[in-house]
């Protein structure tokens, strides 16, 4: 260990440890394996650099972006270490040194990126390779947010080059990311090292859509002249986004993988080394973007888990200053992800983890209480109201919410806690379908307790009570169970608040000769595209206008009140007799489809 602190002095300038690097060290230098998850920012590269330089023989690093190795070499270079990175845009000149120090057994880090490696195979075996160090190692899961099929060769590497020591290292990785990890890289379990997720640095914030372009332009006018970066969902939308920045004199580029590789470059590049540039970017941009002083992360679009959500805006402020983050959030947001993950290739499976991501991320958008306890309750840690976050800040308007909150776990329990969302919702409206039938479950005295709300709002409860700990998702099977809390709320002994901004109670139904609104929002108004969509497809097979099928007052009618079976169709206006039998069916289906795809 005196050999290591001389080095964090000598080398990289470092009076001392920041928490978690020094026992990390020393359990390296000792020759064991290690996985490590540490927030992003804490100094996980020096955790393997200062072992490389204490030992003999070669360091591999295997990383997931050239900017990063390459701005990781450059500042070893400068600080006197022979290290270097093979990459696809590595000069001959840059070839030659690395391959020179090699035989030289002068090279003491290596960097290279995954995809290179079996190419690499036959030159590393001959390299003394006696550190294995794995950068973003949530990548090699296939459970993580981020997988890359590459990382996948590490493990056919390692076996390669006789099993070096292991030393991995990853900012987001939960428990079944972490096993995966594991059962992957290491021949044996490895030293754990779990240091916690929290960055208290970061403000966290999230707000709903209402004018998200000017929500958008408004935060970071606030933030003019200072780094940030602005994820949106969309390659168009990173384009127009930039340019609306522009109009406002802030000096933003836009970055997605569909620009030519010399415009990404060089707008990296301007990001990284100057002062004040916004990058409006895809995810394609941030994985191991190593610039200190972001000051800001907006999402102008959801993130598509929270794994996500915290990787992305862990990238503000890594000098350990405030920094500021927010997230924008909205139905269609909503729509995109969990269409994005239907139609994805991943297995059945991978797509039922990825819709609890989803269904957590949403708890926290919409949670009661201080974000920070939320998020890194989701990652099993425990935490106090952090007073760094809007709700903490700003609490939300509360209602009195424990009878919605008894019905809601009452439907959990009374099903044996084998059931998930949508089965539970369902129930509570009294919702008849054949699958509710079939297992006895319209005969539960809580069949149709929840009229009060509509699906949406129900969702929102369950939202709200997944967030305050009163109920838990099974991860494997995806069926919700009441907690030791929830269960203390079943019997009364506590007293439950909920979010008056998510549960506004349905109004009641109009008269069928009161006109409807010309204008609807939020769900209604997606809903209402959704059926004036079917309504053209069967005009044109039917070769008539749109309105010989329904007018638009019989769909706004329809996208208001959401009838559920035929008897509701027909109070709907303009539904006679013919039209429930010749339509009424396929609007019911599609209704009922848009529903179960919120």
């Amino acid at each position: 260990m005196p050999r290591h602190l001389d080095l964090l002095k000598s080398v990289f300038g470092y009076e001392a440890y920041r928490p978690g690097q020094e026992e990390i060290i020393a359990t390296i230098g000792a020759g064991e394996n290690v996985l490590a998850i540490m927030p992003t920012g804490s100094g996980k590269s020096l955790c393997y650099q200062i072992p490389a330089l204490a030992r003999d023989g070669l360091t591999l690093v295997i990383s997931p972006l050239v900017a990063l190795m390459r701005d990781q070499v450059l500042a070893l270079t400068q600080n006197g270490v022979v290290a270097g990175a093979l990459t696809a845009a590595s000069t001959d000149k840059e070839r030659d040194a690395i391959f020179a120090a090699l035989r030289e057994k002068r090279l003491k880090l290596l960097y290279m990126a995954p995809e290179r490696l079996s190419i690499a195979q036959g030159f590393l075996g001959r390299a003394n390779v006696t550190l294995l160090a794995i950068d973003e190692a949530h990548c090699v899961s296939q459970w993580g947010h981020d997988f890359r099929p590459d990382y996948l060769r590490i493990g056919e590497l390692a076996e390669s080059l006789g099993h070096p020591q292991i030393a991995a290292f990853t900012a987001t990785a939960d428990t079944e990311t972490r096993k995966d990890i594991v059962a992957r890289l290491f021949p044996e379990p490895p030293r754990l090292f779990l240091f916690g997720f929290d960055r208290p640095n970061l403000f966290l914030s999230f707000a709903p859509k209402s004018g998200s372009r000017s929500q958008a332009t408004n935060f970071v006018t606030a933030h003019k002249g200072q780094s940030g970066i602005v994820y949106c969902a969309s390659r168009h939308k990173t384009e127009s986004l930039a340019e609306a920045l522009v109009a406002k004199g802030i000096d933003a580029l836009p970055y997605h993988a569909g620009l030519p590789h010399e415009t990404r470059q060089t707008n990296q590049d301007r990001f990284t080394r100057e002062d004040g540039v916004v990058m409006v970017a895809t995810i394609a941009f941030g994985m191991g973007v190593d610039k200190p002083d972001v000051r800001f992360v907006l999402h102008a679009d959801l993130p598509a888990s929270v794994e996500a959500y915290y990787q992305e805006i862990g990238r503000a402020g890594r000098d350990g200053l405030a920094s500021d983050t927010l997230t924008l959030y909205g139905i269609d947001d909503i729509k995109l992800r969990r269409r994005q993950i239907e139609e994805s290739e991943a297995p059945a499976e991978r797509k039922r983890i990825d819709h609890l991501r989803l269904n957590a991320l949403l708890a926290i958008a919409e949670a009661p209480r201080c974000r920070r306890q939320s998020l890194l309750g989701y990652f099993g840690e425990h935490s106090e109201p952090c007073g760094n976050c809007d709700l903490c800040r700003a609490p939300p308007e509360m209602i009195e919410g424990t009878v919605p909150a008894q019905k809601a776990l009452s439907a959990i329990a009374r099903t044996g806690q084998r059931f998930g969302l949508e089965h539970l919702v369902a129930i509570l409206v009294g919702e008849d379908n054949e699958r509710v039938r079939e297992l006895g479950h319209d005969r539960l005295p809580t069949f149709g307790v929840g009229t009060e709300f509509d699906k949406g709002q129900w969702r929102g409860v369950y939202r709200q009570l997944y967030a305050a700990g009163y109920s838990a998702v099974d991860p494997e099977y995806g069926s919700w169970q009441v907690t030791a809390e929830g269960w203390q709320v079943l019997r009364g002994d506590t007293q439950v608040s909920l979010r008056k901004d998510s549960l506004k109670p349905r109004t009641e139904k109009r008269s069928r000769g009161r006109a409807p609104a010309v204008e609807l929002e939020g769900d209604d108004a997606t809903l209402l595209r959704a059926l004036k969509s079917l309504r053209r497809d069967l005009a044109t097979e039917a070769n008539v206008p749109a309105y010989v099928i329904f007018a638009d007052r019989s769909l706004i009618d329809m996208a208001e009140s959401r009838p559920r079976t035929r008897t509701q169709m027909s109070a709907v206006h303009g539904v006679g007799t013919r039209k429930l039998e010749a339509f009424g069916d396929i609007f019911l289906a599609a209704i009922r489809d848009f529903e179960n795809s919120l």
